[in-house]
């Protein structure tokens, strides 16, 4: 039966009061394991070419614009401490759902590594699945890699799936498409035979916009086979948050979840009387080239959170030293 992964990401605003509302509200309609992301806003990192953006004379688009101090200025505001990491999994536990965390600079691996998660899993997002240092560490201190793959070229993925079977640790691949949102018929699901090659579980990890597209493309990849699905929740209005655009509520997870729980005949019946063109226009083929929008995305995204050099440069996860 396919598991469900909620992505809390940032729609807890920072509040612990809504972070454990959102705990308690994933348990209660079906999701198996809950994410937060274990993102500190003094590793951000100031890359010169993201303050303004580049653009080409013809509007070609060569880096987007993201400045330092406006995104220093939202993310600090949502800082999870490690008291509250403490919180969270304390939360999950009390609430019978596994906690799990993405990890997003190097120097912070030994510390969320050493609280104490009942299982030893973490998810890697796609921009650090060519990350192998990163990879190489991770792998000492956790026993299961959840590693999205959308931003990633093949070889990397390869790589990637050969250094964590290398190190004896179990692997799940999840296909995405890094473009947020993308569309249905963006989301390319027969990517996931191409990953199976590399990994025993694969999986699904849905941007596609609520509002436009429901859970289509998330009910297309269970009813496909994926061991495992992810979508973003949240318990408030979609416009009170940078992501809940692309989140889904209570009840939707709750529809999620009586959903994978048919069998796969009656999901490919609800899914033809939902969405009669669901097989021709959400599955494409197992190999795809990044559109230009997710290599911009590729561009900003790896490397927007570092280590720090005694000198105060940055350190990234792909570096080997």
């Amino acid at each position: 039966m396919t598991k469900i992964i909620v992505e809390i990401c940032q729609n807890h605003k920072g509040d612990r009061k809504i972070l454990s509302r959102m705990i308690k509200s994933a348990a209660e309609n079906g999701a198996d394991i809950v994410k937060m992301q274990s993102i500190f806003s003094d590793d951000l990192t100031r890359r010169e070419q993201f303050e303004e953006g580049k653009t080409k004379r013809d509007g070609t688009v060569l880096a987007i614009k993201r400045p330092f101090d406006a995104e220093k200025e939202r993310l600090s505001k949502l800082d999870l401490s490690f008291d509250d990491h403490k919180f969270f999994i304390r939360e999950c536990k009390k609430r019978g759902v596994i906690p799990m965390t993405t990890i997003f600079a190097r120097n912070r691996i030994s510390s969320v590594a050493a609280l104490k998660w009942p299982t030893r899993i973490v998810k890697v997002a796609s921009y650090d699945c060519p990350s192998f240092t990163f990879l190489k560490e991770l792998c000492e201190k956790f026993d299961h890699l959840i590693i999205s793959t959308g931003a990633s070229y093949d070889e990397e993925i390869k790589k990637a799936a050969a250094l964590v079977k290398k190190a004896g640790r179990k692997l799940t691949f999840l296909h995405c498409v890094t473009s947020y949102p993308n569309t249905l018929q963006m989301c390319n699901l027969n990517r996931m035979k191409w990953l199976k090659r590399y990994a025993k579980e694969t999986g699904w990890s849905d941007h596609t916009l609520i509002e436009r597209d429901g859970l289509i493309a998330v009910k297309s990849a269970i009813a496909f086979g994926a061991d495992y699905v992810e979508r973003h929740f949240t318990i408030l209005p979609s416009s009170e948050t940078k992501d809940g655009p692309v989140s889904i509520t209570p009840s939707m997870l709750k529809e999620l979840s009586e959903f994978r729980n048919k069998s796969k005949k009656a999901q490919e019946r609800a899914l033809d009387k939902e969405y009669p063109n669901w097989r021709k226009e959400l599955f494409g083929s197992e190999r795809r080239e990044l559109t230009h929008t997710e290599k911009l995305n590729r561009d900003y995204y790896r490397g927007r959170f570092a280590a720090r050099r005694e000198d105060g440069s940055n350190f990234f996860n792909w570096e080997q030293s």
